[in-house]
């Protein structure tokens, strides 16, 4: 059994919220072939934040689809790092934050088994030298850097989708 994540110390939650853009991951189904993917966040008055994943499959000329629309709890209240993610009301996922900017400029999330992980950005890119200075961060998390797979991203002009924007499904 492989020891527990650390997460980060504290979370601004209220400032967490809004786009992150999926600069690169440990794809599974649902992010298979994804260009442009988007993860968003927004506080609910009931404390939960609700979860949109959005992508293009297959092209930057494919339409922006909603690939999936969650509720995420906060489990850990002292430091707002660790969240379950509710699909369909049944499927709880672990959500750990393990790194963050102090600025909030860019984030490594993480999951129990280390099967699954993201580095997302607040912008479409992100420097080399700050990308690799992340992925070596999840050396130490137990994570194979040469499981994380960059996601294309559309040149920063291009228009971004809001989450309560319609969708294609």
């Amino acid at each position: 059994m492989k020891p527990p994540l650390k997460t980060v110390s504290h979370v601004d939650l209220p400032r967490y919220m809004g786009d992150w853009y999926v600069i690169a991951n440990i794809p599974y189904f649902a992010e298979k072939n994804c260009f442009d993917s988007i993860e968003s966040y927004a506080l609910r008055p009931d404390g939960k934040i609700n979860n949109w994943f959005r992508c293009r499959k297959g092209s930057f000329e494919a339409p922006m689809e909603q690939k999936a629309s969650a509720v995420a709890t906060v489990v850990d209240k002292a430091s707002n790092a660790i969240w379950t993610v509710h699909f369909f009301k049944i499927i709880g996922v672990k959500y750990e934050i393990l790194d963050l900017d102090p600025n909030y400029q860019w984030v490594m999330v993480g999951h129990p088994s280390r099967r699954y992980g993201w580095i997302m950005a607040r912008s479409r890119t992100l420097d080399e030298a700050t990308y690799q200075k992340i992925l070596q961060g999840t050396v130490s998390q137990g994570y194979d850097p040469a499981q994380f797979h960059k996601v294309p991203q559309r040149a920063a002009s291009a228009a971004t989708i809001s989450p309560g924007a319609a969708v294609s499904h």
